[in-house]
């Protein structure tokens, strides 16, 4: 993941109970933690954590042949 991608995080790193959509604003390679993704979402809140609560959106269109 980089700075400006598109990304979900999950219910259990936000306490909401959907998964938020949002884009990274840093990649920090943390020496306790591993890599902690921070993101701001349409609202302008940011969430942060472990890689491992977040993933990927694909903009890029499926080939169906």
């Amino acid at each position: 993941m980089k700075t400006g991608e598109k990304v979900k995080v999950d219910p259990k790193l936000t306490g909401l109970n959907e998964w938020i959509e949002g884009t990274v604003i840093d990649v920090e390679q943390n020496p306790f933690k591993g890599i902690v993704i921070a993101i701001r979402d349409n609202l302008n809140r940011i969430f942060f954590g472990e890689i491992k609560y977040f993933k990927q959106l694909n903009d890029a269109p499926l080939c169906m042949q």
